[in-house]
C-alpha cells in the first residue's frame, strides 16, 4: 500500500476524531493552547495504537483468510465510511459536556478509534508497514484535531457534519481502490481504454 493511500486513510479516519474535536471547541468557553494540545494528543494517541492493536490481532489470522483479504478490507472500509455519512446526516449537534476531562477524552478516543482498529486488521492481510502507518495516522489525526478544536471554538457544527461526510467518502472510495487493485478490476478497466 503506498504512502498517498494511507495518507487518505488517515485522513478518513480522523474525520471522526475531528467532528468530537470541534464539538469539544463548541464546549469550552475559554481556550488555551494546552486544551487544544491535550485533546489532539488523546486522539491522535489512540488512532496511531488502535491500528497496531488491529494488524496484531489481523496477523494471527492471516494465512486462514489471505484468499479474502481485499473483500475484508472492502467491507470493514465501506461499513464504516457508511457509518460515517450516515452519522452526518443526524440533525443534531452533539457537545461534549466536559471535554478536557480525562475520562470523557478517553471514553471519546476509544469511540472514535475504534474504526482505526478495524483497519489495522485490514492492513494486516495487506502486508501494509504498521509502525509507519500508524505513526502517519497519529500525526495527522493530531494536527487535525488541534485544528478542529479551533474551528469548533470559533465556527460551531458546520465543519463537524461536513468532516464526517468526507471522511466517510474517502474510506469507502479507497475500499473500492483495495478491491479493484485485488481482483484485477483495475487492470481491466485500463485494458479497455487501449
Amino acid at each position: 500500500m503506498g504512502i498517498l493511500t494511507i495518507v487518505m486513510i488517515a485522513f478518513g479516519l480522523a474525520m471522526d476524531a475531528f467532528a468530537v474535536s470541534v464539538s469539544s471547541g463548541i464546549s469550552i468557553k475559554n481556550l488555551k493552547p494546552q486544551n487544544g494540545v491535550k485533546i489532539a494528543l488523546f486522539m491522535g494517541g489512540f488512532q496511531a495504537l488502535m491500528p497496531v492493536a488491529g494488524w496484531l490481532l489481523g496477523i494471527g489470522f492471516k494465512d486462514y483468510i489471505e484468499k479474502y483479504d481485499h473483500w475484508i478490507a472492502f467491507v470493514l472500509l465501506g461499513f464504516i465510511g457508511i457509518k460515517m455519512l450516515k452519522e452526518a446526516m443526524d440533525e443534531d449537534c452533539e457537545y461534549v459536556s466536559d471535554p478536557l476531562a480525562n475520562k470523557v477524552l478517553f471514553m471519546l478516543a476509544i469511540a472514535t478509534s475504534i474504526d482505526a482498529m478495524a483497519v489495522g486488521v485490514s492492513f494486516a492481510f495487506l502486508k501494509t508497514s504498521i509502525l509507519s502507518s500508524a505513526l502517519i495516522i497519529g500525526l495527522i489525526t493530531f494536527v487535525i484535531c488541534y485544528i478542529g478544536v479551533y474551528l469548533g471554538n470559533k465556527c460551531g457544527c458546520i465543519f463537524k457534519k461536513k468532516a464526517e461526510i468526507a471522511g466517510g467518502i474517502i474510506l469507502i472510495s479507497i475500499g473500492f481502490k483495495i478491491l479493484a487493485e485485488h481482483t484485477g478490476l483495475t487492470t481491466i478497466v485500463l485494458n479497455m481504454f487501449r
